[in-house]
């Protein structure tokens, strides 16, 4: 499935929220607006003119700011983990499936869902303790997708190190790629993929 196919099967079954739509569209301005501004910053009475709307409407589909907060989270980690999941089983060993995980989340970090990834990493503490939890339990299915390809390649003997280590030392590098990587600047997501693999010192096709 492309990823065009996956994003029609989540908001098909309610997962997400369709982009083209009143909710998806405040959902995208919202996350814009707590990248750029902080969630504490923005104001209910900001969001409502991102969109275009009295502030009172907002809460047609939302009863708190914190909601929104909540499901800017949510509905990203799930759309990334679904073109993840896409991307591990489209792939035949454990090499092209670590290619497959870091090409991913580097266009989940660069592209689309950027400013979304953003306020999942700057504005966790916002979220209140239950919230906090029901995204955790969310990153914990995202994150496992890592750790047993990780895991795969340390058993095989191609990857050295512990793979819960590897994994957090890439969750910082391959974040960071925001605020340097630029589309035009030579480097595609590829090649940029390739390099972080070649860096890792994963080497043959058939691992």
């Amino acid at each position: 499935m492309n990823q065009d196919s996956i994003l029609r099967s989540l908001v098909a079954d309610n997962l997400v929220s369709d982009p083209s739509g009143a909710r998806g569209r405040l959902l995208r301005e919202a996350a814009r607006l707590f990248r750029d501004k902080g969630y504490e910053r923005t104001t209910v009475r900001d969001l409502a003119a991102a969109v275009g709307i009295q502030s009172g409407s907002l809460f047609h589909h939302f009863r708190t700011k914190e909601e929104i907060l909540k499901a800017v989270m949510v509905e990203t980690i799930r759309l990334n983990t679904a073109l993840m999941q896409a991307a591990v089983e489209s792939a035949d060993s454990s090499r092209e499936k670590l290619r497959a995980l870091i090409r991913a989340e580097l266009e989940s970090i660069n592209g689309q869902t950027g400013e979304a990834m953003a306020v999942l990493v700057f504005e966790w503490r916002s979220l209140s303790e239950e919230s906090r939890a029901y995204v955790l339990e969310l990153r914990d299915i995202y994150e496992q997708l890592w750790l047993d390809v990780l895991g795969a390649l340390h058993r095989d003997g191609v990857l050295a190190a512990d793979p819960f280590v590897v994994r957090r030392m890439l969750t910082g590098a391959l974040s960071w790629t925001v605020t340097w990587y630029r589309p035009d600047g030579g480097l595609t997501l590829d090649d940029l993929t390739d390099q972080v693999v070649a860096m890792m010192g994963v080497k043959g096709p058939g691992t």
